[in-house]
């Protein structure tokens, strides 16, 4: 009779169970190191849960024998066979085993999976589907969906509801030439910047609190190991807010137990796999304005920024390591970034100081507005802020922005009716995991990733 995997098949983390012992059972998993000596085959097999030693005897199973003999390393295999206590074992247990089926023989691999630091990443990309096969690089997937969970429990836990918004959108919705154009059905449609205007359409609708984790594209000519042309944005938006301050509280809440929960969950692995990790919560995240920290970086570094002008990735980097040695900070707000290169939706710091439809006349580039950038480890993996409710504002805003409104009088139609003071935040998980685990290059941090150049697998 074949090996049952539906019914009986055992995960082997819980091989540990005492009372498991001495009874007969069934594994399944990928052959990661064999070895035969003489009438005696040994099989390290793995699953998705741990590894234990399988023991072929030629003289309790011939047939078992012979199939463990010509195994090739990382074959999909099932054993049936009863488990052994044994001291010099992994695990100190084994299972002897007397019956043996082959799933799906495995070929030479191309790609080194034990050390992948010996394969160059472009490579490791390639035949993912094996490299996720070492324990370091699965645990950033581990990892990601954990700070996944964690962004849904932090927003659902303040009164939001997830919300799943359009992909495929008619106008860019953010404006600027960074979309990906495609066609559909005979007209030009776009992928999706960001979640950003449905998002405001359900705080609106009177959902008042919503939150998204999704797929955002961005046809950005970028080689760098921070950029990607499609991730994973966590985005909210939330309604009645008195400022964007009650933003970044949602923010720091989200960054704070995240830190706290992955280096409590996985602390020793990465301490063990990634000598770069960030091993001790985020405590406290000081808020400063851009212009405060423009000046350290003139004083400290000596880089200069024109009035108007965000800050570059060094500027980024060389904030993170000044406020680390110096006063300990993991992350930093840096608030009221100038209207320029800010989107049109954006609340100038001028309209909640002096609100009116003649507030928004004329805004200059380098007028202060109430958004931000979250820095953590040295790198932007979040922007926010107040967006603009004023009807007749946000008409100013998106005229000062070149934006054509023929192309958003869906939204624009939805500020006539009501809207409240709101605001939010999008957060790259991508970008998060990286700067936890300290990993060099963003595209390690997601599955199979999209740049320029990679379109497979």
């Amino acid at each position: 009779m074949p090996i049952d995997l539906r019914s009986r098949r055992t995960a082997i983390e819980l091989l540990t169970d005492p009372e498991l012992v001495e009874k007969e059972l069934v594994v399944a998993g990928w052959a990661e190191h064999i070895r035969v000596i003489g009438r005696l085959v040994f099989i390290v097999l793995r699953d998705r849960t741990s590894r234990i030693q399988l023991v072929v005897r030629k003289n309790l199973s011939q047939e078992a024998w012979k199939l463990a003999r010509k195994l090739s390393v990382e074959s999909a295999i099932a054993a049936k066979g009863v488990l052994k206590e044994n001291d010099e074992a992994p695990g100190r247990r084994e299972l002897v085993v007397h019956e043996l089926i082959i799933l799906s023989d495995a070929e030479p691999l191309p790609i080194d999976i034990r050390e992948p630091e010996k394969t160059i990443l472009a490579k490791r990309l390639d035949y993912r589907y094996l490299d996720l096969r070492n324990d370091k690089i699965r645990l950033i997937f581990k990892i990601q969906a954990d700070i996944a969970g964690i962004y849904r429990e932090t927003l659902r836990d303040k009164g939001f509801t997830e919300i799943f918004t359009p992909k495929i959108l008619g106008a860019a919705s953010e404006g600027g030439a960074e979309v990906f154009t495609i066609i559909y059905f005979k007209r030009e449609a776009f992928l999706a910047q960001s979640p950003q205007l449905y998002k405001q359409l359900g705080v609106i609708s009177g959902l008042e609190r919503v939150f998204e984790i999704g797929p955002v594209f961005r046809a950005e000519q970028h080689h760098t190991p921070r950029h990607l042309t499609e991730y994973t944005s966590m985005d909210y938006e939330m309604g009645f807010i008195s400022d964007f301050n009650q933003v970044m509280d949602v923010t720091e809440a989200f960054l704070k137990n995240a830190t706290k929960k992955i280096i409590d969950k996985y602390g020793d692995l990465l301490g063990k796999y990634y000598p770069d990790a960030l091993l001790e919560p985020v405590k406290e995240i000081p808020r400063m304005p851009l212009k405060e920290v423009q000046e350290i970086l003139r004083r400290e570094y000596g880089k200069e920024y024109p009035p108007g002008e965000d800050l570059d990735t060094e500027g980024e980097r060389l904030l993170g390591e000044f406020l680390e040695k110096e006063y300990g900070y993991k992350a930093v707000f840096i608030t009221k970034y100038p209207w320029g290169p800010r989107p049109f939706y954006t609340m100038p710091c001028i309209c909640t100081e002096n609100p009116g439809e003649e507030c928004c006349r004329g805004l200059k580039p380098d007028t202060p507005t109430c958004s931000f950038d979250l820095i953590f480890r040295g790198l932007e993996v979040t922007t926010g802020g107040q967006r603009q409710h004023n009807y007749e504002c946000l008409l100013k805003q998106v005229e000062n922005k070149g934006v054509n409104p023929e192309t958003l009088s869906w939204y624009i139609e939805m500020f006539k009716y009501g809207a409240p003071p709101h605001g939010g935040a999008g957060t790259g998980l991508e970008r998060v995991v990286k700067q936890i685990l300290g990993l060099k290059n963003i595209r390690e941090a997601r599955l199979l990733p999209r740049d320029p150049e990679r379109l497979t697998p």
